[in-house]
């Protein structure tokens, strides 16, 4: 596979050859271009006890269907899904980096586009985040509020927050998809009108032709 250099990655570990690298992140997506009888692989760096939720659709190509894999850093299949237009998968995650290909090796001809978005659970900011506002909660009695009750709630927000982003997200994909499918049909459907436009001018011209010549006078005059 291709190296693809999205966001870059910079750790003490080489990535693994011919992956491409992403930077941490609670949500990434992106939208890339698989040509025909190619296969691209990424490759996502995890925590231990963290979750990876992907998402991914092909929004535009022949027959819509991709193959993808998903493999463990110790490079055990967990996930292989042969032929499918979309598909969304979680893990548990250990140590490691997950490699995760898209796989269009069994087309020759059509290229696909592919849209998937990763969601990334318990990778540790939030946790630092706790014990940076635990630094400030001090007399609350007296000021009869928790800052534990305050730094749940803007958690709950966040999350709320993060899931509308996700859900935008994955709608716009859809979209993308619905609207490549409906021009692929009106290409289609004007192609056709055309093809037979013509069939129908040369059966005219035929018609004609024969008609016309029902008609002819054959007979030869003598002199």
């Amino acid at each position: 596979p291709r190296l693809l250099p999205l966001f870059g990655y910079f750790a003490l570990l080489l990535p693994p050859l011919g992956a491409a690298a992403f930077s941490p992140s609670l949500d990434s997506d992106f939208t890339f271009t698989l040509p025909a009888g190619r296969k691209e692989c990424f490759y996502q760096p995890m925590r231990k006890e963290a979750s990876l939720e992907l998402e991914y659709q092909v929004l535009d190509g022949a027959g819509l269907d991709i193959d993808f894999h998903l493999l463990s850093p110790k490079g055990e299949t967990l996930v292989f899904d042969e032929r499918k237009s979309d598909g969304v998968h979680m893990v548990e995650t250990e140590d490691g980096d997950y490699m995760f290909c898209f796989d269009n090796t069994f087309s020759t001809i059509s290229e696909k586009v592919i849209f998937f978005e990763l969601v990334l659970d318990n990778m540790g900011e939030d946790g630092q985040d706790q014990e940076d506002w635990k630094k400030y909660v001090t007399g609350t009695d007296l000021l009869d509020m928790k800052l534990e009750d305050i730094l749940e709630s803007i958690n709950s927000v966040k999350a709320r927050l993060s899931k509308s982003v996700q859900i935008q997200t994955l709608l716009r994909a859809f979209e993308a998809r619905d609207r490549n499918i409906q021009e692929s049909n009106f290409d289609r459907v004007n192609f056709w009108s055309m093809v037979n436009l013509g069939v129908m001018v040369v059966v005219s011209a035929v018609q004609v032709y024969m008609l016309k010549s029902l008609f002819e006078d054959k007979r030869k005059s003598r002199t």
